[in-house]
């Protein structure tokens, strides 16, 4: 009997130890996972974009008349007053005669020498008329002091010395004008260069000076050159007064608003700055973007509320982070948790060591975190980058915990 009833229990064993034995090699699995805790933290939303900084207020400084420039001495960078001068312009040099128009020019003064000679004899004709009728009217007036001649014979000789005189005035103008023209047609045969020693000596330039005491931006004539009217010669401006413009796409522009505050970084400094949106531009352009895609762009400017640092300048690339959604204390989750289930938002939440399906509702979203309306606590834990074979129930096993 005790034989039997042991081999009944070697028999049992046996059937035990085959059966678990099966239990492990054929049974339902845990499947690694990884697992973060939902929790109630900040958020805030912010739209991120490339930016550029650029002086507020940059002054463009043009010529105002076509001229020959002299050469700037003044640098990029270098300080500069109000109403200190960049530059001077002189008279542009006459152009090359060519054989024909010399000659005519040579021919010309040839004549106005000749006015003038014809000039200085009608001068002497003039001055010896006026000397015998001077002559006969101081006769005259002796003689009508005896009552010899008529008192209308006297005027008459009177007036004639007045139109004498007056002939004398004439001629005499006549020569200051002939002088004049042949000093005319000279002119005419300058040559280029002649000019310029005339304007070093200081008879004739124009001064370009600075609208406003700050830095010279940018110099687009430096050497010496001629220039046209309005041609641009300088930029100045005042490096302190920074402001930022970012190009957005215009569906994130109609989430800003003027006085949203905003983050600059990737500056180039360790340190975040700190900035507000300014303004937005009313209107949009459009602009193709790195994939050939024409996106609608609208320019937000961004004014820094604190002293720009002394590296950051004119045309400088930085990161703005327009915050355009904060709050201090947020139900949140990891958006790698997130999977669309019948076209609804769900996580898999883990209880009792199952993985449940549960469908949550989502308010704001930021690259990380995605904002819990409901469907879920504080506390709970979820599963991250769900995958396929994971399904309601499923035994899971945290993988750090596992490690």
């Amino acid at each position: 009997m005790a034989s039997v009833l042991v081999r009944s229990l070697a028999g049992l064993a046996a059937a035990a130890v085959i059966g678990g034995a099966f239990f492990v090699a054929f049974g339902e699995k845990s499947i690694l996972v990884d697992l973060a805790t939902v929790t109630t933290a900040p958020m805030q939303v912010t739209v991120k974009e490339d930016g550029v900084t650029r002086i507020r207020n940059v002054y463009a400084v043009s010529s105002p008349i076509a001229g020959h420039l002299d050469r700037i001495e003044f640098s990029v960078g270098d300080p500069i007053g109000e109403g200190e001068s960049i530059a001077e312009i002189h008279p542009l040099d006459p152009p090359f005669l060519d054989t024909r128009t010399r000659t005519e020019l040579m021919a010309g003064i040839d004549a106005a020498r000749s006015s003038v000679a014809v000039a200085e004899v009608e001068l002497i004709r003039a001055r010896t008329g006026r000397n015998l009728v001077r002559a006969s009217h101081t006769r005259a007036m002796k003689l009508a002091a005896t009552n010899f001649i008529s008192e209308s014979e006297l005027e008459r000789l009177a007036g004639e010395v007045e139109l004498a005189e007056a002939q004398v005035t004439s001629a005499e103008a006549m020569i200051a004008l002939r002088r004049a023209e042949l000093a005319s047609a000279e002119a005419r045969l300058a040559q280029p260069g002649q000019t310029r020693i005339t304007a070093t000596n200081g008879e004739c330039c124009v001064e370009i000076v600075s609208p406003i005491a700050g830095t010279i931006l940018a110099l687009n004539a430096k050497s010496e050159q001629a220039v046209s009217v309005g041609q641009m010669i300088a930029e100045v401006g005042e490096p302190s007064d920074l402001e930022i413009t970012v190009d957005l796409l215009s569906a994130d522009a109609v989430k800003v608003r003027p006085g949203s505050p905003a983050l600059v970084t990737d500056w180039g400094g360790t340190e975040e700055l700190q900035a507000q949106v300014e303004r937005i531009e009313p209107s949009a352009f459009t602009k193709v973007s790195a994939l050939g895609i024409s996106e609608q762009r609208v320019n937000a400017i961004i004014a820094l509320t604190e002293p720009p640092p002394e590296d950051l300048g004119h045309g400088f690339r930085v990161i703005v982070n327009l915050i355009t959604w904060a709050s201090d204390a947020v139900l949140q989750v990891p958006v790698s948790a997130l999977y669309r289930d019948q076209g609804d938002w769900a996580v898999f939440r883990m209880e009792d060591g199952r993985a449940r399906v549960t469908r949550v509702e989502i308010g704001h979203m930021t690259d990380r975190h995605a904002e819990i309306l409901s469907g879920l606590s504080d506390g709970d834990r979820v599963v991250l980058y769900p995958g396929d074979a994971l399904e309601d129930g499923s035994l899971i096993e945290d993988r750090a915990a596992a490690e």
